[in-house]
């Protein structure tokens, strides 16, 4: 049986990865729109794995005998400024996410409930990776502000390529 508390964060979890999602797909419109196909991509298969995440929750939720409750989903920002400013903006959401994932981890440890952090791990593990990642395209973006060199940068980005978690394999 799940914890009430550990049960609401969870579910939490799953809205805010959903959020990721939207933001990131936000972030690829801007970059259609500025004529950046690779970021746009690069940003699409980031969408795709915020949404994967929220499918590992909401498949952690079920198996621990709960209904996932979908809350609302904000809209996120509209329009942006630069690749500079949305970069800016992925790392400070990556670590937004993280922190949050941390403290349901902290959450987890208080209850003694050994499942759900040995299931939050993988996560903590991604989101090294995911801030890492997030950091590099920044620190990237802003070395690169002149458009040929903003040019290099989509090429490169256009070259990445979607990898379904290993937690999803034959669920989805």
């Amino acid at each position: 049986m799940l914890d009430k508390k550990l049960e609401k964060a969870l579910n939490e979890q799953v809205v805010k990865e959903f959020y990721s999602a939207y933001l990131y797909l936000a972030m690829a419109g801007w970059f259609e729109e500025q004529v950046l196909p690779g970021l746009a991509k690069w940003m699409r298969v980031q969408a795709q794995e915020e949404s994967c995440h929220a499918l590992i929750f909401f498949n952690y939720l079920c198996e621990k005998g709960v209904q996932p409750v979908l809350g609302a989903i904000d809209a996120p920002p509209p329009k942006f400024k630069s690749a500079t400013d949305i970069f800016k903006a992925v790392v400070a959401h990556e670590r937004v996410v993280t922190a949050s994932i941390h403290a349901i981890a902290d959450l987890a440890v208080q209850l003694r409930d050994h499942a759900t952090k040995q299931a939050l791990e993988w996560f903590v593990a991604e989101q090294v990776e995911e801030e890492a990642s997030a950091d590099a395209m920044l620190r990237q973006a802003q070395r690169l502000e002149d458009e040929k060199a903003l040019y290099l940068l989509d090429k490169d980005a256009g070259t990445r390529v979607f990898a379904l978690p290993p937690l999803l394999a034959g669920k989805i």
